[in-house]
């Protein structure tokens, strides 16, 4: 058990039947009332962030997450298939639970899956910078160079995002995994 005093960011534990992973932490001690711990936490399962509010000297349990090194393989249409570069076990992910991640993943990337007790997959978590090729782009206009204009591009995922206009066809640039935007050239 986890006494609710000493959590810190990045602790995942279990109440109710949900893992949390804490995010946030602030105590307010009264000189009338004992001690309020309030936690800004994500919700591991479902993703929603919330304050929990526990009383000082509360315990929860403790919630050991699992982190596995796999390739991404390829699309089976409702999952994607994840191979384990030790064990070469395979796993299929379900695409509704990895949205944002979908849009940055290529045949035979390596990627970070987070499981619950060996069993149960929460998610994936990517590397902060991808590379990913450009496979249509807008015409740049001649003379439209004085500010930091920006141009539509289409990347090989289908990810649309805005790119400098000296950026063409057929480039290879990175995006960053955490906002989905222009990082530079490859």
């Amino acid at each position: 058990m986890i006494l609710v005093n000493d959590l810190r960011p990045g602790i995942t534990f279990e109440v109710d039947s949900n893992i949390y992973q804490v995010l946030d932490i602030s105590h307010n001690k009264t000189a009338m009332r004992q001690m309020i711990v309030k936690v800004k936490v994500k919700n591991l399962r479902t993703g929603v962030i919330t304050e929990l509010t526990f009383t000082g000297g509360d315990k929860v349990e403790p919630a050991h997450i699992d982190k596995r090194e796999m390739q991404y393989l390829y699309d089976a249409g409702e999952a994607l298939v994840f191979m384990d570069n030790t064990t070469y076990e395979q796993i299929e992910i379900l695409k509704d639970k990895i949205q944002w991640e979908l849009q940055f993943l290529k045949p035979n990337n390596n990627v970070t899956i987070t499981m619950y007790d060996g069993k149960e997959i929460l998610g994936l978590i990517l590397p902060d910078k991808v590379e990913l090729q450009i496979v249509e782009c807008e015409v740049a206009v001649k003379g439209d160079t004085a500010t930091s204009a920006m141009k539509n591009a289409v990347l090989e995922t289908g990810l649309e995002i805005k790119v400098p206009l000296f950026i063409d066809n057929e480039e290879i640039i990175v995006v960053s995994t955490a906002d989905g935007k222009y990082s530079g050239r490859a």
